[in-house]
């Protein structure tokens, strides 16, 4: 072998990692498959759109250098096994600067401890229920760099309650699914009424597991009890089936339930069934601001999409990836720990597509998992299917969401 030869081989050598320690890493884990793909794949598109402007600009300034980020993809296919095995393997990694993603609560539950145990800072968006940030609340634990970008259960039980309460309903249904998303959901619920006065009475209680596709028992059970809607609270195409099984048996009723509720698997498999139901979003496809206007009209074009699966995972996977770089730049560093840090005191306000974030999250405090979440009843609306899409349900909110991000 020439010795010219030998010598480009021990460049490339020694030289490759010195490259990719010019990198950023972050990891991106979700459901990119299965029943929660939608959520999943749009949180990671919306990342990638964010991340891909990022790099184009030249990267984020750390200590005098422009560095662009690098990419570490992982599926976890919504199931817990999965999340367990990606947040050991990602807990090993001594490069990565954090991660963003995780839909499935039992999925955060089984891998989350893992990248705590290393401290390395994750964002959970699009999803996961309330177990995933109250866990460690109710632990005690003083130092937490786990975050979650998303309205949590709380806000939006509360505004699904409300919303029946102003309807004038009195008697209420609420099924959920089996997961420990569902049930955590029907929890909330419950918990909503008793505190918004128990002015619904919950007249059946009702489950379904995932695969499940004939809800008949239990809508026969809702309607035999004289309920006036049906509160519901799910991850995955089951939800279509309830719509659609409501529909054969003329139960006029509306649904009302959980964000998931706009994911494009409920809203294709319900089709004209699924028309008036009602769910909290922090996004919606509609391009109320220039800056919404850009990031639609980038999805599309970049995915060959005419319409975003979950428009809501999408928006927060892009908001995520900006705020993370903020906390980035504020540190100076790629390092995990100072990110967290400059995480729970960012200085600057970071122009999202959903609104422009203003100290999105706060130091640490065990009695209030709240500081490590961003989002507050005023980021979210309630929106409506109509005809194959999300739309606003109240001019109002539409309103109140464009001056939040004109801000």
């Amino acid at each position: 072998m020439k010795k010219s030869l030998i010598c480009t081989l021990l460049l490339g050598f020694f030289t490759n990692p010195v490259f990719s320690a010019e990198t950023i890493k972050i990891a991106l884990t979700g459901p990119f498959s299965g029943g929660s793909a939608p959520m999943g794949t749009s949180m990671r598109d919306g990342a990638k759109l964010a991340i891909a402007e990022i790099n184009a600009a030249g990267g984020i300034a750390v200590s005098g250098k422009k560095k662009k980020i690098e990419i570490i993809e992982r599926d976890d296919e919504g199931k817990n096994e999965r999340g367990a095995l990606i947040g050991q393997e990602l807990a090993s990694m001594d490069d990565l600067s954090g991660v963003i993603g995780t839909v499935n609560t039992g999925v955060a539950l089984a891998g989350d401890k893992h990248l705590q145990e290393k401290g390395i800072t994750k964002i959970i968006t699009p999803a996961a229920g309330s177990a995933s940030m109250t866990q460690w609340s109710k632990a005690g634990v003083k130092d937490l760099s786990i975050f979650r970008f998303a309205a949590d259960d709380s806000i939006q039980s509360a505004m699904v309650v409300e919303e029946a309460v102003n309807q004038k309903f009195t008697k209420v249904a609420i099924i959920n699914d089996s997961t420990n998303y569902g049930v955590s959901g029907h929890d909330d619920l419950v918990n909503q009424i008793k505190k918004q006065g128990n002015k619904l009475e919950v007249v059946a209680t009702e489950k379904f597991n995932i695969g499940d596709k004939d809800m008949t028992s239990q809508l026969l059970s809702a309607k035999s009890k004289g309920a006036q809607a049906i509160l519901i609270w799910g991850i995955g195409p089951e939800l279509a089936a309830v719509s659609n099984g409501m529909a054969k048996l003329e139960m006029k009723m509306p649904l009302i339930g959980g964000w998931t509720l706009s994911m494009s698997n409920y809203i294709d498999n319900s089709g004209k069934n699924g028309n008036g139901t009602l769910m909290p979003q922090t996004f919606i496809e509609e391009a109320i601001t220039p800056k919404a206007k850009s990031f639609i009209e980038g999805y599309h074009k970049t995915y060959n999409v005419t319409r975003i699966p979950s428009p809501v995972s999408a928006a927060q996977g892009y908001d995520a990836v900006y705020i993370f770089a903020a906390a980035i730049k504020q540190a100076q560093s790629d390092d995990t720990h100072k990110i967290k840090e400059a995480l729970e005191d960012l200085h600057d306000p970071v122009k999202g597509v959903i609104e422009t974030w203003k100290h999105p999250f706060s130091k640490w405090d065990p009695a209030n998992e709240q500081t490590h979440e961003a989002f507050r009843r005023d980021n979210a609306v309630m929106g409506k299917v109509l005809d194959g899409h999300v739309v606003f349900a109240n001019e109002s909110e539409r309103q109140r969401l464009i001056k939040n991000a004109s801000k």
